[in-house]
């Protein structure tokens, strides 16, 4: 299901909450990790237990993971978590959502936060093993009321964009159901509108 040549092993799953991203992440390592020989499964939790519902929340989450699978917390540091993993195991990310949160709150700054993020994507999509990784969809709700939503809604759209821009495969999950996230540049033609605006040529025209 993910092989298909592809040298670029991360897929990103994006969707809203409850929608069966997480599930999916889980069932693809399981397979992954189903085959003959295959690598190990690492799970990178950027969660915290900060109230009672998110403790409750992560036990569930444990609860329905494989009891053989590693795990690594990694709430602000992502990048030296994943330089710590065998770059050959199958890595489930989750989620970038609660990671951008938790460094708004550590006071970075969106630039910060975007040079980290593309670091990251870079990384993830030069392992040779299989990476996935979660994050919510946030731009399709309400409108935040505060400032500081706003600014965070910003932002993790814009890093869901590197993870995605960086990604072998992308699929927006709805209700347990999934969608393939093309390129635009793949789905317009030269003859289309559309075709002439910058970053959206035909796929073979302007690629290095």
């Amino acid at each position: 299901m993910l092989s298909g040549g592809n040298p670029n092993r991360l897929v990103v799953l994006v969707g809203g909450a409850r929608s069966g991203k997480s599930a999916l992440a889980q069932r693809l390592a399981e397979e992954a990790g189903a085959r003959p020989g295959a690598a190990p499964v690492t799970f990178v939790a950027t969660a915290t237990a900060g109230d009672a519902d998110m403790a409750a929340r992560i036990a569930r989450h444990q609860a329905d993971r494989p009891p053989g699978w590693g795990l690594v917390e990694a709430p602000t540091e992502l990048a030296s978590a994943l330089a710590r993993i065998d770059p050959d195991h199958t890595v489930i990310v989750d989620c970038l959502t609660l990671w951008v949160a938790n460094l708004v709150f550590a006071d970075r700054t969106d630039a910060e936060v975007e040079a980290t993020a593309r670091a990251v994507a870079a990384t993830l999509a030069g392992r040779p093993g299989l990476s996935l990784v979660v994050t919510n969809e946030v731009g399709l709700g309400i409108h935040p009321p505060t400032e500081l939503g706003r600014r965070y809604q910003d932002l993790l759209g814009r890093v869901n964009q590197m993870a995605v821009a960086a990604s072998g495969r992308a699929l927006l999950v709805v209700a347990g159901r999934a969608l393939p996230l093309a390129d635009p540049a793949d789905l317009l033609g030269p003859d289309l509108p559309g075709a002439d605006l910058p970053g959206l040529g035909h796929p073979e025209e302007g690629r290095p």
